[in-house]
Order: structure tokens, then C-alpha cells, then sequence
């Protein structure tokens, strides 16, 4: 019912759907309200760091589990225009996974009871990620053995409990750069004969790399490049080749980190068939940019020096830096600024400018921030009419 929810809507709109990192609560709470009052299908997409089952402690978004995240979402989006999918589940995608050093078979064990969790709270589509390994370098087979261990399971359970899923699959980490045409038939035909066999459905989506990859606060990736890249195809050839490779197979292509592309990039994707494209990062950096502005224009540099600190202590930028970085530590903060924000410091400092400020509700501002940047991408990928 999902798939063909979803195939319906991109056929009437010829759109690329857009999926949403649930950054902090405000974003999760502008992505619904955006969907219900454009009646637009938008994905949130919870990473295991950001959500997950309470036995891994949940995630830093809001300190929620998988069951409260889901819970909060399934009642706030009162039109049903949301859908709820785990982006990147799969061995070793939780820091817990890899801080333990969990071999292969222990860390397949716990992404399968991260995916119960996410099944049983109402999850409606489930990437499946098995791309990351920590004890070595798996060939595109084992890898494909591995999303096969993890859709057996993922589906034989929801079968049992009665939940109505639908699949994404990935079989590598993206590199900036695009799949070959060779790789991703291989993929596809495999996982077919797969499907086959198991009478399994087939899954709805498959990542491939279009040329986007994110660092810092810009997207490093050939996709929205004016230079070719050596060896390589540029996207407006090697995309509309690979959409047809997936259109033979009945299966939607899905783009993975397509922050900050230019908007003219962003209204090349329906036009090329990009069927879907996850956003994340980005959103993060627009509530954390207006937080920031909204302290500084009120003459709170206090507290705007506070969450800076706050933020670049987190370390949590030290994963988006460029090999030959020139960012200063404001950029760093900033980078860092949304993976702190549900944290008992955060939450002063923010009690603290909402007391100072005079009348202006300072969630509202933040949530109406990250609203502009979705926008965005709405309007570009057709979702929406800009008039």
C-alpha cells in the first residue's frame, strides 16, 4: 500500500520525493506541519545516532527512543502524510556497535533488534545498510549476503505482526562520486533472483551515488560541479542511464546527501527522474544559523558565546571536515550546533533568550527557520508550486 501510495504520487506529480533528517524536535515538528498543510508525502529519515531502540539509549534527537519518536510523529500528523523510515539500519551503524568492537555476527544480532523496534513502533519503510564494516572490507557479495540475512528477517516479522513495510536498499557508503552502470544491474538482478526464490517483494528504493557527498557546510560531490570529473560521466548523462537500469527493474532510485546542492541543481532531479533524495545536515545548520542570528541581533553574545562553546566541544564536527579544512571554530560549532540541542546546557541557554526576548516565541522562530530550508526543497523537486 505504501509502494504504490508513493508510485501514484510521483506519476501525478512527476516529483522527487524528499526525505528529512529529524535533526531536533523543531525540524520533526516542520517537516509535519509542512506535510499537512501542503497534503505532501514527506519521509522522515532517523538515523541509528539519531534515534534508535531504548536498549541502544535511544539517539540524540530529543532523547528519544524509537517508540517515543514514533509515537510523538504517528500523533502529531494528523492527515497521515508522513512517513516513518530508518535511514542507514544495518551492522555497526550505531556508535554503541562500534565502540564494543562487536564482531560480524553480534552486530547482525543487534541491527536485527534495532529493526524490531522499529517495526514494532509503526516504522513504514526500512533502509537497508549494511555498507559499514569495522573488522574489514567486504566484497559487493558478502554485502548483498548481508542485506539478504537482514530482509529475511526484517520481512518474515513484519508478516508476523501484521505491519505493511516497504524496502531501501544500499550496498555502499557514499563517495561523492556515481555508481557504475555495471554494479548497480548486478545489484538489482541479484537481489531479483533473491526476491524470487524467497517470494519476497522486491524492494521500493536503491541508493545509488549521483555525485553528492557532504562535508562541512557545502556539498563536495560532482553532481552540481561546472568541471567535469576525470573518468567519469557527467550526472545529466550517467543518471537518466541509471533510472533506466532501475525502471527495467521496477525500482526507485534514491539519493543520498543532497544538502546544500543549489537550487538549480535541486530542479534538475524531477526532471532527470531522481524518484527520492534524503536531506539531513543541512537542516540542522539553518535551526543552529538562527539561533545564533536571533542572539547576536538581541545583544545576548553571552549566550551565543555559550552555545558555541557548547557546541565545538561536542567534537561532534570532527566527522564533517574536510582533509584541508580552513573552517575556524565559529564554522565548527555551527556544524556541531543540532547534535546538542537536546542537552540540559541547551536547553538554558535557550530558557534563558526566550526570557530575555521581549515578543518573539523562540521555538516558533526556529521551527519557521528550518521550514524556509525545506522549502526549498519542496519547491524545487515539485512538491509544492512556488507562486
Amino acid at each position: 500500500m505504501i509502494h504504490q501510495r508513493l508510485t501514484n504520487y510521483m506519476a501525478q506529480r512527476k516529483a522527487t520525493l524528499l526525505g528529512v533528517g529529524p535533526m531536533s524536535l523543531n525540524c520533526v515538528d516542520a517537516a509535519i506541519e509542512l506535510a499537512n498543510e501542503y497534503a505532501v508525502p514527506l519521509m522522515l529519515i532517523a538515523s541509528r545516532r539519531q534515534i534508535d531502540a531504548e536498549e541502544f539509549g535511544g539517539g540524540y534527537v530529543n532523547n528519544w527512543n524509537t517508540w517515543d519518536f514514533a509515537n510523538y510523529v504517528i500523533d502529531k500528523d494528523v492527515q497521515g502524510k508522513i512517513i516513518l523510515a530508518r535511514d542507514h539500519g544495518g551492522p555497526w551503524q550505531s556508535t554503541k556497535e562500534v565502540d564494543k568492537n562487536l564482531s560480524l555476527r553480534r552486530a547482525m544480532e543487534s541491527a536485527k533488534r534495532s529493526f524490531k523496534a522499529d517495526i514494532d513502533a509503526g516504522f513504514q519503510m526500512l533502509h537497508i545498510d549494511p555498507s559499514v564494516d569495522i573488522h574489514a572490507r567486504p566484497d559487493v557479495d558478502e554485502v548483498l549476503d548481508r542485506i539478504y540475512e537482514l530482509y529475511e528477517y526484517c520481512w518474515s516479522y513484519a508478516q508476523q505482526v501484521g505491519r505493511d513495510v516497504i524496502f531501501e536498499i544500499g550496498t555502499e557508503e557514499q563517495s561523492g562520486s556515481t555508481n557504475t552502470q555495471e554494479e548497480l544491474e548486478y545489484t538489482l538482478e541479484s537481489m531479483k533472483q533473491y526476491c524470487a526464490r524467497n517470494n519476497y517483494p522486491f524492494p521500493s528504493f536503491v541508493v545509488i551515488q549521483t555525485g553528492t557527498k557532504v562535508k562541512e557546510m557545502q556539498n563536495v560531490g560532482s553532481f552540481d560541479k561546472p568541471l567535469r570529473v576525470a573518468n567519469e560521466l557527467p550526472a545529466e548523462i550517467q543518471v537518466p542511464q541509471m533510472i533506466e537500469i532501475c525502471n527495467k527493474y521496477g525500482i526507485f532510485i534514491k539519493e543520498h546527501n543532497t544538502d546544500y546542492l543549489s537550487t538549480e541543481a535541486l530542479q534538475w532531479h524531477p526532471r532527470l527522474g531522481i524518484h527520492a533524495s534524503n536531506v539531513a545536515p543541512e537542516f540542522g545548520v539553518a535551526e543552529t544559523v538562527a539561533l545564533l542570528d536571533i542572539m547576536e541581533q538581541n545583544e545576548m553574545k553571552d549566550l551565543s558565546e555559550r552555545f558555541l562553546q557548547l557546541a565545538y566541544d561536542s567534537n561532534k564536527w570532527r566527522k564533517w571536515m574536510l582533509k584541508d579544512t580552513k573552517a575556524g571554530d565559529r564554522e565548527r560549532s555551527m556544524i556541531a550546533g543540532h547534535y546538542v540541542f537536546a542537552t540540559d546546557s541547551c536547553k538554558a541557554i535557550k530558557e534563558e533568550v526566550d526570557f530575555r526576548l521581549a515578543d518573539i516565541e523562540l521555538d516558533r522562530y526556529l521551527k519557521d527557520a528550518v521550514k524556509v530550508s525545506i522549502l526549498r526543497y519542496m519547491e524545487a523537486f515539485r512538491l509544492v508550486r512556488k507562486w
